[in-house]
């Protein structure tokens, strides 16, 4: 998702060449006519999808001067990178600037290229802040909801079904495909929950060996069994108190479902070779990327236990059917692997960003990362391109290769004799065809013979990239066929 930049000015001439200049940019653009204003967009949009991301400030304004916007911003918002705006570029200007925490400094007028080169630093800047605060949170465990990129509706309501369910100690089932990122929501889940200073013990039970998975899962008594030379506590009561997550569950044999099963509804356990069951106090999370649902109906797992894990259902969507999560995610990505391998990358190309928006994803926001993680380390230029992803190029059939899409009734494009398509009006019947239809057919057949160049599909179509991002990540959600038709670009 392309960044909101928010414009305040109160010179409206200023304020709708730069907003003319932002769009074009490929950026979101917002107006404010003075600095009271912009403080209460700032405080409107504060935590939606629609947060601000960038500010465009001018100094000198009637209502509040620029500087006592600053000032107030830094209060609140330590890393909101701002770009002060003056027709005054005096240096005792720029140091009062600087000193009240502007990112950088730009003399009006400003060409084009002086703001991109200004825009991408400071948003780069504050993916990078974003990035430190992140990580030393992970380091202590502390994932919030907050630390979750993506901000398409699906995953919006994955939040907030996991927010309402940190409210409580109901046990939680989350499935979704492998690479989801269904540890990532359940540690959300704890931070926000009243067990957040409690343990948060993993156990992946697909990769326990098997004679092992009791012993791990509910501890074993010293001698218990060949090799037992010393008393293990097990899992559960290393989380006792806080959170336990069994991810992978379905892989659980029968027997060990019975003694969970016995755990969950007694709120005990039973040690190998204890006489005696062990009271425990954990709040379950499970997850798989099995339909628990069809092992039941087969007979691989118990109804009884998937009645007893199934309390609330949160579903995470594959990254494919959450393309506008993409960018976000990417440019995360991108931000992490740079810093680590000491490269100045500051983006990705709009023809690189389309083959990941094209792409199925089919290990999902893993394979995404891992993806992008090899594309900095052969990327040697300031922007990731499309020679940066040689296994993604491969992965998308030749056009000349693609199959023939098979024949619909109403089909959308005819030739129209001298070799270029024509989209039509009306179906068969007679009826017209949706304008969000035609709409979408002409995008469709623009960004194919462009290459997938959005900008120049944006110029040809007479809207903004930014324009264009939304209206193809409309599309995507809606169903179209739109990235089938141009996975053959």
């Amino acid at each position: 998702m392309s960044a909101n930049i928010l414009i305040v000015d109160d010179d409206p001439l200023q304020t709708r060449i730069f907003r003319e200049v932002i769009d074009r940019l490929g950026f979101r653009p917002k107006v404010a006519g003075g600095g009271i204003e912009a403080l209460r967009i700032l405080d409107a949009c504060a935590g939606t999808g629609d947060a601000i991301d960038l500010m465009l400030l001018d100094l000198m304004m009637e209502d509040m001067d620029g500087l006592t916007v600053l000032e107030k911003i830094r209060s609140t918002d330590a890393d909101m990178p701002v770009i002060v705006l003056t027709a005054h570029g005096g240096v005792e200007t720029v140091v009062n600037a600087m000193r009240a925490g502007a990112t950088d400094f730009i003399v009006k007028p400003a060409s084009p290229e002086r703001l991109k080169v200004s825009i991408d630093n400071g948003l780069r800047l504050r993916r990078l802040a974003g990035e430190l605060s992140r990580l030393s949170r992970q380091i202590t465990e502390q994932i919030g909801f907050t630390d979750i990129i993506g901000d398409s509706p699906a995953m919006r309501e994955v939040t907030a079904l996991g927010r309402r369910a940190a409210a409580s100690s109901i046990p939680i089932l989350i499935e979704g495909e492998s690479g989801v990122g269904k540890e990532v929501i359940a540690r959300a889940i704890q931070r926000a929950s009243e067990r957040r200073n409690a343990p948060f013990v993993v156990v992946n039970c697909g990769a326990i060996p098997e004679n092992l998975v009791e012993s791990i899962l509910f501890g074993h008594e010293k001698g218990a069994f060949t090799g037992a030379t010393e008393k293990r506590i097990g899992k559960f009561r290393e989380a006792s108190g806080g959170t336990l997550f069994l991810d992978e569950i379905g892989e659980l044999r029968p027997d060990i479902q019975v003694k969970l099963l016995r755990a969950l509804q007694e709120g005990e356990i039973d040690p190998v070779g204890a006489s005696q069951p062990v009271k425990v106090d954990i709040r379950l999370i499970s997850a798989t990327n099995r339909k628990l649902s069809d092992m039941v109906a087969s007979g691989d797992f118990r109804e009884d236990l998937y009645y007893r894990l199934n309390v609330f259902p949160i579903t995470i969507p594959p990254l494919r059917e959450r393309r506008e999560d993409i960018p976000d995610l990417a440019h995360h990505f991108l931000s992490v692997f740079a810093t680590a391998e000491g490269k100045q990358i500051t983006g990705i190309s709009e023809e690189a960003m389309t083959l990941l928006l094209l792409h199925d994803w089919p290990g999902n926001i893993r394979q995404l990362e891992n993806v992008i993680f090899r594309a900095v380390v052969l990327c040697s230029g300031e922007y990731l391109d499309v020679g940066d992803f040689p296994g993604l190029r491969r992965s998308l059939a030749p056009r000349d290769h693609r199959p023939p899409a098979p024949a619909l009734t109403g089909t959308p494009e005819e030739d129209s004799g001298n070799g270029l398509p024509v989209i039509r009006a009306f179906n068969d019947d007679g009826t017209p065809r949706r304008l969000e239809e035609v709409e979408a057919d002409l995008i469709r057949l623009t960004l194919e013979r462009n290459n997938g160049k959005m900008s120049l599909t944006a110029r040809q179509l007479g809207i903004g990239r930014s324009t264009l991002y939304r209206k193809l990540e409309t599309v995507q959600a809606s169903g179209n066929t739109m990235t089938r038709e141009l996975s053959g670009i």
